[in-house]
């Protein structure tokens, strides 16, 4: 709810300070401590903003029921420069996985959820176009092993819109699709597991999710700046978001997928939350989980498939949790449950140390979770040697020139070309122990060089990157990601995740070669998102048919299977396989969709140049699609005036696929005509579009 820094690292970069409530009845020597760590929780909130962008972020930590840190930098808006509080919120992203989590484990505390019963024995309408989703169950929600393909995003991502029809239809989506691996084969994340788990909720609680988590959670706990988008509340008390090329600050992010990733909180409210998972809860908190239903969330549910050896990585899944043994904590044998959470617009992190009755929140607007992530831990580790609860902090892990050493002759085979679920790269490894990777769909983008060395890995020239193949009991061979990487003033995380896939020759028959032939370099335009959806108000929404001469066969990372159809094949555990589609076509008449998950777009055969001539209408189809247009020569510099409908809404791109204009955000009337740009028109069926053009 996943933003890559660099190819050897790979990871997203695209969703704290503790201390014990004793240390304020101690001498002043322990506040001119606990001053100290304030102050360097606050210069790196001040370097999150200034030195990475972000809007504003705010942070806060909790220890044995006491708000002890709590701070903000930035602004809440930028136009009046009214700051942030403790009590302005912010949309949280995939943190809110955590609320889901707690609602099915708090039911499972009751008796009304077996864990490990197959969801149909609650949602009885849960059916797939593959015989093994029976085998799905509600751990496997949650620990990311479901086999799902992943996210049914469609209206799912809004401005300013609460509609709900991303997780109301996710049934019907559901049931037309196919797994991409065996239920619990490996654990790969996955959001389409998590709207399953809230509808779990939904109907074994007889409530709606937001009015559960209310019950049984924000309101016993106090946390009076949580709420859903299905709830009525003031929306000035949300931190502003701002889109790259727009000027004033967006309609509210709206996550309608509410489970997945859709809840606004705040630091302190989400510090308050997190006492349900520590080992010794305060006050209401102790009565809201078990503690042995707590801990369990935090077991190594990703060590029960394939994963890749090694502990220090950003990954490592429990039920909910991204990674339930946190680098860098695992250094000093603390245990760390780490959650993530990225919107389009939102980030932030919780770190929960379930021993020490400690957690640490870093929300953001602008930024990436992972910069969350590194302030918190680092601010964690200085609370830690404090409380002398380790006697020093190791510091980052230091790369160093690597040493070439001989490399067995057969490290050779694994020369060839992986696919990851967004890219397909190619390996040689040369009889001299180098390893070259390139991008064949980028050939400007430099080759990474790298060299063997004495671990069995490959290494860049400073050391601190390396990659490593593995054949794992599936038959399947990975290309390995592994490294440390350094942000600047906030912390070090770790990376340690399989990347891709070796692929296989494909040969395709004559007719399906030539069908797809048919297509190469064709776009196909987005129809089917809503009006108010933030998949307009960045780069045009749309696919495009490509292939590489060095992978026959292939739609990126996916097979060709016959003339309208192409088959996603990766499987690759933590985040690398996440989120894949198999595409194939339709014909509705007579025009010609290409269907990916629940994507429905138009191929540029049947767009045409906008009619602007005279009192020109465009009317939005029975059907509800969106319409595109081209800008043609005539109307290219001219000034469009539109008048909008209530529930509709038009955007504009230039040649470059950017957007210029989104009457949802900006509610312009007045639209400039980019030369050899885009217009689209997007509404309610029957929505009418009334246009004139000087």
């Amino acid at each position: 709810m996943r933003k890559k820094v660099s190819f050897i690292l790979l990871v997203v970069m695209i969703l704290c300070s503790a201390f014990p409530s004793w240390i304020f009845a101690e001498e002043q020597s322990n506040q001119g401590l606990y001053a100290g760590i304030k102050e360097a929780a606050q210069k790196k909130a001040d370097t999150f903003v200034q030195g990475y962008g972000a809007v504003s972020v705010q942070y806060a930590l909790i220890s044995d029921g006491e708000i002890v840190l709590s701070g903000h930098s930035g602004v809440l808006d930028r136009s009046d420069r009214r700051p942030i509080t403790a009590e302005t919120m912010y949309g949280i992203g995939s943190v809110s996985k955590m609320f889901t989590t707690a609602a099915v484990m708090r039911l499972s505390d009751q008796g009304k959820i077996r864990l490990d019963e197959p969801v149909t024995r609650y949602l009885p309408d849960f059916t797939m176009a593959d015989e093994r989703y029976s085998e799905i169950t509600v751990r496997m929600l949650l620990n990311h092993s479901s086999g799902l393909m992943g996210s049914s995003f469609t209206n799912a991502f809004l401005l300013g819109d609460y509609d709900s029809s991303a997780k109301d239809s996710l049934l019907e989506t559901l049931s037309t699709q196919r797994l991409k691996a065996d239920p619990g084969a490996y654990s790969v994340y996955c959001n389409d597991g998590f709207t399953l788990a809230e509808l779990i909720v939904e109907k074994v609680s007889g409530m709606s999710f937001t009015e559960y988590i209310h019950q049984n959670f924000i309101d016993p706990l106090d946390m009076d700046h949580t709420k859903t988008p299905a709830e009525e509340f003031d929306q000035e008390r949300l931190a502003k978001t701002y889109l790259q090329g727009f000027s004033d600050a967006t309609p509210r992010d709206t996550v309608t997928v509410i489970g997945t990733g859709g809840i606004y909180s705040t630091a302190e409210d989400l510090c308050r939350f997190s006492q349900i998972f520590m080992k010794k809860p305060e006050g209401q908190a102790n009565n809201l989980l078990s503690g042995k239903t707590a801990a369990s969330t935090m077991e190594k549910e990703y060590e029960k498939g394939i994963w890749p050896a090694g502990e220090d990585g950003l990954l490592g899944y429990g039920l909910g949790w991204d990674h339930v043994n946190a680098f860098p904590f695992n250094q000093y044998e603390i245990q760390a449950a780490y959650k993530g959470g990225d919107t389009l617009l939102y980030h932030g992190a919780l770190i929960v140390l379930p021993e020490y009755n400690m957690a640490m929140a870093v929300l953001s607007s602008s930024g990436v979770s992972t910069y969350s992530q590194a302030f918190a831990q680092s601010i964690l580790l200085e609370v830690l040697k404090a409380e002398g609860h380790i006697p020093e902090i190791k510091g980052d892990v230091e790369s160093a020139e690597p040493v070439k050493a001989e490399m067995p002759k057969e490290m050779i085979n694994f020369s060839g070309l992986y696919a990851s679920g967004e890219m397909i790269m190619r390996a040689e490894i040369s009889t001299d122990g180098s390893l070259y990777v390139t991008i064949p769909a980028m050939p400007s983008y430099p080759v990474q060089k790298m060299i063997y060395t004495a671990e069995g890995i490959f290494r860049n020239q400073d050391g601190s990157g390396a990659i490593g193949f593995a054949v794992e009991e599936n038959g399947k061979t990975y290309m390995i990601n592994r490294g440390y990487n350094h942000i600047a003033g906030l912390g070090q995380i770790a990376v340690n995740e399989y990347m891709a896939q070796k692929t296989e020759p494909v040969k395709l028959t004559d007719s399906a070669a030539a069908a797809w032939d048919s297509r190469n370099e064709k776009l196909y335009y987005a129809v089917n998102e809503k009006y108010s959806s933030q998949a307009y108000a960045t780069e045009l929404p749309m696919a495009g048919i490509g292939f590489l001469d060095e992978a026959p066969g292939y739609l990126g990372s996916e097979i060709i299977t016959d003339e309208n159809n192409a088959r996603a094949f990766v499987e690759i555990p933590g985040t690398a396989g996440r989120d894949l589609s198999d595409t194939g076509f339709m014909k509705e008449n007579g025009r010609e969709y290409m269907l990916q998950g629940s994507t429905i777009l138009i191929s540029e055969d049947y767009v045409t140049d906008l009619y602007t001539a005279g009192n020109a209408v465009c009317t939005i189809a029975e059907d509800g699609y969106a319409r595109w247009y081209h800008v043609g020569p005539k109307d290219t510099g001219k000034t469009m005036t539109v008048a909008l409908p209530e529930n509709g809404a038009v955007a504009v791109y230039d040649e470059d696929q950017t957007c210029m204009d989104f009457t949802w955000i900006t509610g312009n009337h007045t639209l400039e005509l980019p030369e050899k740009g885009m217009v689209v028109f997007i509404g309610d069926p029957g929505v009418r579009f009334d246009i004139s053009c000087q």
